[in-house]
């Protein structure tokens, strides 16, 4: 059998009524329907086909490419909900399934959720789940301090934002770290500040360190120009109003500012900075 939910690169073995027939060189064989049949193809010719299962219960493959895949998360919306549970849009003929059981509340036609698509190992279907949690592990790494890192916003807590690392671990952006608006589902880069104890990932929007100092030096010297040499911004100012103005935190801001007066680039003046002609 080929993996259901993944991508599959395959075989054009032979035209039938209802389609081609896909192999993947082991014997394993999949219908591409008529509808998505490529215009010009060949006996032979490798198509790249997105397999799963219809409403019979039957291997198929199509060329639609849905948003999530096996063992991926994303944000989808509902399109019916039935007693037994929600079905979401996920671009294919046949709805994605979320059980009451796997649903943190009950879902509501229209609106978006963020899921993990999995295996059903007892039924062999494609099902997705609310309680996204469940399926990432902190408990062995695979990422360390300063690592660039795939981000999937969660959720809210207490401290701050959780987040989806390399769709495998969960993370934290600290609320002091955060100066725009993040909602559930939205993917980003972001960065490994931390690994704390228990291995828990502390994640910033930013990179860490002399490294993140060059380009946001550059990226001041740059909006200073634009501004004709003066920003009204300083180390004293409030956070909010540094991200708004140069889109970074305080703490990058002030080592930035730090870097280039020492180069004598700038000066600081009570009401924010200036460039040094």
């Amino acid at each position: 059998m080929l993996q259901i939910g993944k991508y599959h690169t395959l075989e054009i073995l032979r035209h039938t009524a209802p389609g081609l027939f896909l192999g993947d060189g082991d014997g394993n064989e999949v219908l591409l329907p008529n509808k998505y049949m490529p215009a010009h193809y060949e006996i032979g010719d490798k198509i790249t086909v997105f397999v799963y299962l219809d409403f019979d219960e039957r291997e198929v493959a199509t060329t639609i490419k849905p948003p999530i895949t096996l063992n991926g998360f994303a944000m989808l919306k509902v399109k019916d909900v039935s007693p037994v549970g929600a079905f979401m849009d996920w671009g294919l003929e046949k709805d994605l399934f979320v059980p009451f059981r796997e649903q943190l509340s009950k879902m509501r036609v229209g609106g978006y959720y963020l899921v993990h698509l999995y295996e059903d190992v007892s039924t062999g279907r494609l099902v997705a789940s609310q309680k996204v949690r469940k399926f990432l592990s902190n408990a062995e790494l695979t990422v360390k301090d300063g690592d660039e890192v795939d981000l999937i916003i969660a959720n809210e807590s207490d401290l701050g934002v959780n987040v989806i690392v390399n769709q495998k671990h969960l993370g934290l952006i600290y609320h002091d770290e955060v100066f725009r608006e993040l909602r559930s589902g939205d993917q980003m880069k972001g960065y490994v500040k931390k690994i704390r104890e228990n291995n828990k990932i502390d994640i910033s929007l930013q990179p860490e360190g002399y490294q993140a100092i060059e380009p946001n030096a550059g990226k001041i010297l740059q909006e200073l120009k634009e501004a004709n040499g003066f920003l009204p911004i300083h180390d004293g100012s409030d956070p909010q109003e540094i991200y708004e103005m140069v889109g970074m935190s305080k703490k990058t801001f002030k080592k930035a500012i730090g870097l280039l007066y020492k180069q004598k680039q700038i000066k600081l003046e009570e009401g924010g900075i200036s460039l040094i002609a």
